[in-house]
């Protein structure tokens, strides 16, 4: 029913959307075939089959080790734009945790490297098919505390690390800093000052939380982190004050239905609360999260609207507007964006008058 709705996605992490065909090109090119669990495709996409949230962190882990040159990152976002486009996305905000692949594997990579092949590859995705790519750099929270399973102390390298590359990357398409991880004594309010400096510098504050923590982490990003989205931000249901507050400032929540449940927050489609924040006047938005990882795709998002919650099509339609009123495309291709898909659901509504 969606396939040819024209789409912006705005929670989808790089590293968990690369399909399997081009895990392997990676593999191969690095010659780390033997660190994958076959050489074919059937079995990389075996092995992406979630089985718990250990094994989905290894694999993500997996992925980000056959990402080590400027090549690498120019075939994994032209990849990325491939998938997206067959899905009829049209406008993404990718996020990549470019800390994880420069200091933390220590793989020889550089900020300019990784820099210049996301630029390669989102060019060449564009010229192609015609999508827009921009990138959310995030940062690794858990590693800015020294024992964070222990509520370690925090130290601010990692943050700052992160936003140094961020800057680097304002005119290669990166237009926010996130915050990413398990929030589990990791709360958001230590990252306040480099969150500030980012917005100073024209950069969007875009978060995760409100997943794996409840409404004390959405209270810090919305306040400490002065939030201009808020990555998954479902667990707003369980504070009645936070819930007026995000629709009465109008913060976009970037809701990502079957990654929460894959993940084991949510024990089935049905139980999420996405039409519950809907109802209390959120901004909610449908992503994917790792697409390739949970087994899912923006479309069938979409189609659990309808299939699982009874939504109507003009309640669908609202719903992926706000997707594209919530992303940060620049004013000229966010107009243009909007009149295609406003094109696209008034010829909706005339076929069902």
């Amino acid at each position: 029913m969606f396939d040819d709705m024209p789409k912006v996605e705005l929670h989808l992490h790089i590293d968990g959307t690369l399909p399997p065909r081009t895990v392997l090109q990676l593999a191969q090119r690095n010659g780390l075939i033997d660190t994958l669990p076959g050489d074919t495709e059937e079995a990389v996409a075996s092995w992406f089959v979630f089985r718990d949230f250990k094994h989905f962190f290894e694999v993500k882990r997996g992925i980000k080790r056959l990402l080590r040159s400027e090549d690498d990152f120019a075939l994994a976002a032209y990849a990325a734009g491939q998938e997206l486009h067959a899905q009829a996305v049209r406008y993404a905000e990718l996020t990549v945790t470019p800390y994880s692949f420069i200091d933390a594997l220590d793989q020889g990579l550089t900020i300019d490297a990784l820099l210049t092949g996301l630029e390669s590859g989102r060019q060449r995705a564009r010229d192609e098919f015609g999508i827009e790519l921009r990138w959310v750099f995030d940062i690794p929270r858990n590693r800015a505390f020294a024992d964070y399973h222990n509520g370690g102390e925090y130290s601010p390298h990692v943050a700052q690390r992160t936003l140094e590359y961020a800057l680097q990357g304002k005119n290669y398409g990166v237009i926010g800093l996130g915050l990413g991880g398990n929030e589990v004594n990791a709360p958001p309010e230590p990252f306040a000052e480099t969150f500030a400096e980012a917005k100073r510098h024209g950069l969007r504050s875009l978060p995760h939380a409100g997943e794996n923590e409840g409404p004390a982490s959405i209270w810090g990003a919305i306040d400490a982190l002065q939030a201009d989205r808020v990555g998954h931000g479902v667990r707003a249901v369980e504070d009645e004050r936070l819930l007026r507050a995000l629709a009465d400032r109008q913060i976009p929540l970037e809701v990502n239905m079957t990654s929460n449940v894959y993940l084991k927050f949510y024990p089935n489609i049905e139980s999420h609360p996405l039409p519950l924040l809907d109802r209390a006047g959120v901004l909610v938005t449908v992503n994917t999260d790792d697409p390739r990882l949970v087994g899912t795709t923006l479309t069938q998002e979409y189609q659990h609207l309808v299939d699982v919650f009874g939504y109507e099509m003009r309640d669908v339609i609202r719903i992926a507007r706000n997707a594209f009123t919530a992303c940060y495309a620049e004013p000229a291709l966010k107009t243009r964006l909007l009149a295609e898909f406003d094109a696209w659901a008034a010829s909706m509504n005339q076929g069902q008058s």
